[in-house]
């Protein structure tokens, strides 16, 4: 296995919007930013488990990143139909 700084970054930055998201929701109860929370904590998980050897072709990170895009895909489109 070896270091890939971008991976790393992308940890890095996925868990910094996890936390920020939090904070908004928590500080505004703004849905979109639990949501936006959500997506980038399962990419923290992509991240994380790709660090620790798996490979980015796996079945189980293919599926997180999809869950990921996923809610974030639904967070927007849901503000987006708000009237």
């Amino acid at each position: 296995m070896a270091f890939d700084p971008t991976t790393l970054l992308n940890l890095i930055f996925a868990v910094i919007i996890l936390i920020l998201g939090i904070w908004v929701y928590q500080a505004k109860k703004i849905a979109l930013a639990i949501f936006v929370a959500i997506g980038f904590g399962l990419f923290a998980i992509s991240h994380l488990a790709t660090l620790l050897g798996a490979s980015s072709g796996e079945i189980s990170i293919i599926v997180i990143r999809t869950l990921a895009y996923l809610v974030i895909i639904y967070a927007l489109a849901r503000e987006a139909m708000k009237k």
